[in-house]
C-alpha cells in the first residue's frame, strides 16, 4: 500500500537536497505505527551535529572528493583563507588527524540537556557518526573514535557522547534517537586504499562520496562494510537506552542505484528486536524502511498540508554543524516554522551544534530559550495536536486537539509585527456555545461576528496590549462543555 506524497514544489520552497519519494509507504508493524503516531505529536526535534572537524569550522563534506559550491575546501592547515591545494589523498590524513587534538574541555552534556529542555524539544537525534565515519560512542569496530586513546578527548567524562548526551535527554522526558551514516569514508572496506578515488571502471555520476570499487566485482570486500555496518547499528540499538528512532542518511548506500546492498530489511529487523517499535528512516531511499519522509534544507518546508509523515530538517543557520559567524535565524522565524509544520502535517527538526569546545555559542543558546518561551505559552496548540481543514487560510494556521479545542494561529510577517485587530477564520473552526480566547490569556474572551461563511474575531485593545509583538498569536476555541449555556461574551459564529 502506498500513499502519494504531493511533491510539487511549493510555496515555502522545493524540498531541498533530499525531496520526498514519490509514493510512501505506510508501516505495518503495530508497535512502529504506534511510535510514528506519538512521533507525530512532538513535533519540534533536533539533530545534535558534532564532529572533530569543527575545529575547522567545518563538516566532513569537505573530505569528499566530489567539488561543489557548498563543500568548498579551506586549507586550515597552512591557515590560508584559499581553497586547499592538498591532494585528495593529503586533504583525508590531515583532516583525519583532527581527531588527535580535539579536546573539547567545556563539554556538559547535562548543560546541554538543560538548555534543550528549556528549548521546548521533544526529541533529539545524537550525532553517532557522519559521513567521515568518526566515531561519537565507544564502538569495538574501530579506533576511529572519541574514546581512542588517539584523542584527547577520551580522559573527559562523557566522551561516549551517545551514552552520555542520551542519558541526560531522558531523565528531562526528552524522546532519543541516533544519527548514523550509511556511507564511512574512514573504513577501508568503504573508500579502500586498494582502489583509487576515482575509479575509471567505475562509471556511477556521484563516484566520490560512494564506495570507490564496484560491490558486484569485489563482494568479499562489500560484504566486510556490511557486518561492520550491521555491527556498529547493533551496537547502538543493544547497548545504549530506549531509542525511537534510528536515523540513516547517505541514500546513495542502496541496491537500486549502485549496488551497494546492505539489506536494510534485515538490517531494520535486527535494530527492531533490540528496539521494538523502532522508526528507521531510510533517507531519500524509497520504500519499507523509510517510516517518514525528511526533506532537508533552508526549503523544505511544504506549503501545504501533507497526508504522510513528513519532518522538515533544517540548521538553525546555513550550516549544519558548528560554523563561525554563522547568520542564525532568529526565535521568531523559528516558532513560525514550527508552527507551519503543525498546521501542515509535520515535524519540525533544527539542526544545531556546539563548538569545538563543547559549548552552544550564546546566539543559539538565545534563540533557543526565546522559542522555549513561546512554547511555553502556546505549546497545546502545537504539541499532540492534529492539522483541522482547511489547514491555513490566509495567514492563519488551524490545529486541533485531542479534547476538540482547535486552534488558529497567526504567524507574525517578522519579529516586529504587533498582533492584528481582527482576525478572520473559516465558519466550521468555532462551536456554537463555544469559548474564545487568546493563548495565554485564556481568562478574557470574546466572540466571534459570522459573515459569508467567515468567522471575524475582533481581537479586543485590552487583550492585544497584553501581547508581544511578533512570533505568532493563537487564537483557541474550545468546545462548549456539556450541558452549559453559553454566556453572552462567549460562543462561535
Amino acid at each position: 500500500m502506498t500513499q502519494k506524497s504531493g511533491t510539487a514544489p511549493a510555496a515555502d520552497g522545493e524540498f531541498g537536497a533530499y525531496a520526498p519519494s514519490r509514493n510512501y509507504t505506510p508501516p505495518v508493524d503495530p508497535l512502529v505505527l504506534q511510535n510514528l503516531a506519538r512521533w507525530q505529536g512532538l513535533k519540534f526535534g533536533v539533530l545534535l551535529d558534532w564532529q572533530a572537524c569543527t575545529q575547522w569550522g567545518i563538516d566532513s563534506w569537505q573530505l569528499c572528493p566530489e567539488r561543489w559550491d557548498w563543500n568548498k575546501r579551506v586549507d586550515r592547515i597552512r591557515g590560508k583563507p584559499e581553497a586547499s591545494e592538498q591532494d585528495d589523498v593529503k586533504y583525508k590524513a590531515s583532516y583525519e588527524a583532527l581527531q588527535k587534538t580535539f579536546n573539547p574541555t567545556r563539554y556538559d552534556p547535562e548543560k546541554w540537556a538543560d538548555i534543550l529542555q528549556e528549548s521546548g524539544v521533544k526529541y533529539a537525534l545524537i550525532m553517532a557518526k557522519h559521513h567521515d565515519g568518526f566515531c561519537l560512542w565507544d564502538t569495538a569496530q574501530t579506533d576511529y573514535k572519541t574514546t581512542s586513546e588517539n584523542c584527547p578527548f577520551h580522559r573527559l567524562p562523557g566522551a561516549d557522547t551517545v551514552r552520555a548526551v542520551g542519558d541526560a535527554l531522558r531523565k528531562r522526558g526528552i524522546r532519543v534517537g541516533v544519527y548514523f551514516s550509511k556511507p564511512d569514508w574512514n573504513t577501508p572496506s568503504y573508500w579502500s586504499p586498494e582502489f583509487p578515488m576515482f575509479p575509471p571502471d567505475f562509471a556511477q555520476h556521484f563516484v566520490g562520496r560512494n564506495a570507490n570499487y564496484d560491490p558486484r566485482k569485489h563482494p568479499a570486500l562489500w560484504k566486510k562494510f556490511k557486518d561492520f555496518t550491521w555491527a556498529q547499528v547493533e551496537e547502538l540499538m543493544k547497548n545504549y537506552g530506549d531509542m525511537d528512532i534510528l536515523w540513516l542518511d547517505g541514500g546513495q548506500v542502496n541496491p537500486s542505484t549502485n549496488a551497494q546492498d546492505i539489506d536494510m530489511n534485515g538490517l531494520a529487523a535486527m535494530a527492531r528486536a533490540h528496539q521494538p517499535g523502532l522508526l528507521v528512516v531510510d533517507r531519500c531511499v524509497k520504500g519499507a524502511n523509510e517510516n517518514y519522509i525528511t526533506p532537508e534544507g533552508e526549503r523544505s518546508m511544504p506549503g501545504s498540508h501533507q497526508a504522510y509523515p513528513w519532518e522538515a530538517c533544517m540548521p538553525i543557520g546555513k550550516h549544519w554543524n558548528y560554523t563561525p559567524r554563522d547568520e542564525l535565524k532568529s526565535a521568531g522565524a523559528l516558532v513560525r516554522y514550527i508552527c507551519r509544520a503543525a498546521a501542515r502535517g509535520g515535524n519540525l527538526l533544527l539542526g544545531i551544534g556546539p563548538d569545538e569546545c563543547g559549548e552552544f555559542e550564546s546566539g543559539i543558546v538565545t534563540r533557543l530559550c526565546g522559542v522555549g518561551d513561546w512554547l511555553k505559552r502556546h505549546g497545546e496548540a502545537i504539541y499532540n495536536t492534529a492539522p483541522i481543514a482547511p489547514y491555513e487560510q490566509g495567514n492563519c494556521l488551524f490545529t486541533a486537539g485531542r479534547d476538540g479545542t482547535r486552534y488558529a494561529i497567526v504567524p507574525a510577517g517578522d519579529d516586529m509585527e504587533p498582533m492584528p485587530e481582527c482576525v478572520t477564520v473559516p465558519e466550521n473552526i468555532p462551536e456554537k456555545g463555544g469559548r474564545i480566547s487568546m493563548l495565554p490569556f485564556d481568562d478574557t474572551l470574546f466572540s466571534g461576528v459570522a459573515n459569508n461563511g467567515q468567522c471575524m474575531v475582533q481581537v479586543p485593545a485590552a487583550v492585544r496590549s497584553r501581547l508581544t509583538a511578533g512570533m505568532a498569536w493563537v487564537l483557541k476555541f474550545a468546545p462548549p462543555a456539556e450541558g452549559r449555556k453559553p454566556a453572552n461574551r462567549t460562543g462561535g459564529c
